[in-house]
């Protein structure tokens, strides 16, 4: 608390090895109430390093089990949704659907409700999709082309309750940052992270620079829609893609304009849901900066297979 409790310009960071073992304490119980309370607000207030990111998130891993990779063409794609919407329909379904439906092994993973915002789950309720809450439920959606959603409180039942810390404190903690960037798989996969506030994109960009791509896979980075990872109907944002310690330019930043794509007239789920519906069947059409990431996240997902193991 010496170091990292002494404000924004005062505090210390942490050695990776130093914030593995206080976040593996916090997840195990290890702390008293009050001394927790402090630590994610002090953290809260300092902001994480990206030593420190990497050394929570080693603690991280390691509490819970991880999911086998799927067999075949593709490697898995995560996509994290822990915001919901507020103003725009939510689209992280179409994304996850249209996904699985290229045959791409999809998982999302998040929370089930969000007061005041339009969540993933609620949408993908009122498409047929339920919770898989199992390994063996996750391999059965993907079985069938459909999208798996896990809600944290199975994948990763320690960091569900630190996320659940938010109703005590009143604001998030380092580990809504943490479950963004999961990568839950025993083999390399795909992650699809966004940010919503621009110091995390050179913290964040500093942690992809530093995953080994042979293991863990290869990462997306984009401003957040909403703090969602689909890309924003209207105009599409910058894509980095991160693989092998380097990062690329994927997708350009859309100039403003004022044509706008075909969008659900509400953001309830019962309207998102059935315009997604329509938009699967062709009955309107998909964003072109959704059908854009679709085709990245697909030849990117096949790369990664292509080179972590031979065909099955």
């Amino acid at each position: 608390m010496k170091e990292i409790g002494r404000g924004v310009k005062g505090a210390r960071s942490m050695t990776r090895e130093d914030a593995r073992a206080l976040y593996a304490a916090m997840l195990e119980g290890r702390v008293s109430d009050l001394e927790l309370g402090a630590i994610l607000l002090a953290m809260r207030i300092k902001g994480e390093s990206v030593d420190e990111l990497g050394g929570f998130m080693d603690a991280a891993a390691a509490s819970f089990a991880p999911l086998p990779t799927p067999r075949g063409e593709f490697a898995p794609v995560l996509i994290p949704t822990y915001n919901g919407a507020r103003k725009l329909a939510n689209l992280t379904p179409l994304l996850a659907l249209l996904l699985a439906r290229e045959g791409v092994p999809t998982l999302v993973h998040g929370v089930r409700t969000d007061p005041g915002r339009v969540t993933t789950a609620e949408i993908l309720h009122q498409l047929g999709i339920g919770e898989a809450t199992t390994t063996a439920e996750v391999q059965n959606e993907f079985a069938h082309l459909r999208p798996a959603f896990m809600p944290i409180e199975h994948l990763a039942p320690r960091l569900a309750h630190m996320l659940s810390l938010r109703r005590v404190l009143g604001v998030r903690n380092s580990t809504h940052t943490l479950v963004k960037i999961l990568q839950p798989f025993d083999g390399p996969a795909l992650r699809l992270v966004s940010y919503t506030h621009p110091e995390y994109l050179e913290t964040l960009g500093g942690f992809f620079e530093g995953v080994d791509s042979e293991t863990q896979g290869d990462a997306f980075l984009m401003r957040g829609t909403e703090g969602e990872t689909v890309a924003h109907p209207h105009r599409a944002q910058r894509i980095d893609w991160f693989h092998a310690g380097q990062r690329a330019l994927l997708v350009e930043r859309d100039a403003p304009t004022d044509e706008l794509s075909d969008v659900p007239d509400g953001r309830d789920a019962a309207t998102t849901a059935a315009w997604i519906g329509a938009a699967l069947r062709a009955e309107v059409p998909v964003p072109a900066s959704i059908a854009t990431q679709v085709a990245y996240c697909v030849e990117v997902s096949r790369k990664i297979r292509a080179r972590s193991q031979p065909l099955e």
